[in-house]
């Protein structure tokens, strides 16, 4: 007796999905995403200005990008593609004006109520395996934000709100929760 096979969608499947439509592509299964919350759009507001002054400063060459930005993790992967909450590329050779193709050096998700597994394993296993450089979990929940620094094998180093946290793409960048407007 044969077993129903389950559809595996591409890229094109996605940009087929009506306007308006969030969803991301992971091992060929679309992962239909909710509107994010205000505290969601609080979390990656304040994120994305502390790294993009940051990087301003600095005179630095990466880009940041917030969702929704097209990540596709591999190159000629057609069965992979995601729009992480923040995206820091520093090699600028993997954009082009449809988003991202290869790893971005950090990834920030902002865990979504109706699913965190979908950060805490899905994504952490797909991002570790495409070789991004830095993940990071926040859960507005549970006030938390997990690290991982794949570099040096760095494994879910926990913080909470009210700690100040060490990005390791960088050497002198670190992010008070504490002092974010929430």
């Amino acid at each position: 007796m044969a077993f129903a096979q389950e559809k595996i969608y591409t890229i094109d499947d996605i940009y087929a999905l009506p306007e308006g439509t969030r969803a991301e592509l992971i091992d060929g299964q679309i992962y239909y995403m909710a509107p994010p919350s205000r505290i969601h759009q609080e979390i990656s507001g304040e994120l994305h200005y502390i790294i993009k002054d940051y990087i301003r400063q600095k005179a630095g060459t990466c880009k940041i990008y917030s969702a929704p930005f097209a990540v596709f993790l591999l190159n000629n992967d057609e069965t992979n593609y995601v729009e992480p909450d923040i995206s820091i590329v520093c090699d600028r050779s993997k954009l082009d004006d449809k988003g991202c193709h290869g790893a971005p050096d950090w990834i920030i998700e902002i865990v979504s109520p109706s699913n965190p597994g979908h950060d805490y394993v899905t994504k952490l296993s797909e991002y570790n395996a495409a070789g991004v450089r830095e993940y990071w979990i926040v859960d507005p929940t549970t006030e938390s934000i997990t690290v991982y620094f794949f570099e040096s094998n760095l494994f879910a180093q926990r913080y909470t709100f009210s700690d100040s946290v060490k990005v390791h793409i960088y050497d002198d960048l670190e992010i008070d929760f504490s002092q974010m407007e929430l």
